[in-house]
């Protein structure tokens, strides 16, 4: 299914210290005229899925309208890309779904408060996000839930995999932190090493696995996925068309592996070479490539 991936704005009521798209605030919102316009050439042009995205598309006066006209110009699949917390008002939730929004993907970065809390700095945002979950499984909506790995919560994946599988969410997906906005202003204190985070994001996914929930990764290269080389989001992301800032991205795909990611002076050598992306580009300039090993066989 063809899919845009529409940014609403830029405005968040979380400041996380990893959001690649923190340095854009000053943007703010954008008009609702322009997004409409948006949603029309798409259907038209024979779209299907549409992700409302931001900044947090939830904070929007005008949201529910939005997705309405979404439903209302023929898109099936409604994903609501969100940090959850304002799906801890039920009356929201019935709202957003009578209004057509069909599938959910919530941000959760900690396993606890305390370390949810630190990176989005904004307290009291777990405890949303937590009944935000609750709320839509209650309604028996389908929940995909991301979670960014930093330097902070790393150690903590495994944690944060069982919390998720408790709350019976459908999919989560592990993504390792991109640098750029403020990921990239706060780069040596969030960003990880690749081979430190290995043993503790297979872990996470073990525990997904084992217990029947759907689990992903992204922006993980091959050599550090061994042996679960079949939990590799880049294999199956839809075609997606993005509209950014001032800006459309015609195919998402192309853009990632001409301008965002990178691959290294021995990747050829590695049996993945054809379809892995390597990793986003900031991070080997950071680090180089010594952590890279092709794999043979």
């Amino acid at each position: 299914m063809q899919r845009i991936d529409l940014k609403t704005g830029f405005l968040c009521n979380n400041n996380c210290s990893f959001c690649v798209q923190g340095h854009k605030k000053k943007f703010g919102n954008k008009e609702s005229g322009e997004l409409r316009r948006h949603i029309k050439k798409s259907a038209k042009d024979g779209c299907k899925g549409i992700v409302f995205t931001g900044g947090e598309p939830t904070i929007r006066p005008d949201i529910l309208d939005l997705v309405k006209y979404a439903k209302e110009s023929g898109f099936e699949l409604i994903q609501i890309q969100s940090n959850g917390r304002r799906f801890a008002y039920v009356d929201f939730c019935k709202q957003i779904i009578s209004a057509g929004a069909n599938e959910f993907s919530p941000a959760l970065h900690g396993h606890i408060p305390e370390l949810h809390d630190y990176l989005t700095n904004a307290k009291g945002a777990f405890s949303q996000t937590i009944r935000g979950i609750i709320n839509l499984k209650r309604l028996k909506q389908p929940i995909i839930t991301n979670t960014v790995i930093t330097k902070s919560n790393y150690r903590h994946l495994p944690d944060i995999a069982r919390l998720l599988v408790k709350l019976k969410v459908d999919q989560f997906q592990l993504a390792f932190v991109h640098a750029l906005g403020h990921a990239a202003e706060n780069f040596d204190s969030v960003v990880p090493r690749k081979s430190l985070i290995e043993p503790y994001v297979k872990k996470a996914l073990d525990i997904g696995i084992n217990t029947g929930v759907r689990v992903m990764t992204e922006g993980i290269p091959y050599c550090f996925m061994r042996g679960y080389e079949k939990y590799i989001a880049e294999e199956i992301i839809p075609d997606t068309k993005i509209y950014d800032l001032d800006n459309v991205i015609e195919d998402y795909s192309k853009l990632r592996m001409d301008e965002g990611k990178k691959r290294g002076p021995n990747c050829k050598k590695c049996k993945y070479f054809k379809k892995c992306e390597g990793p986003w580009r900031e991070y080997p300039e950071k680090f180089g490539w010594g952590e890279f090993k092709p794999i043979y066989e």
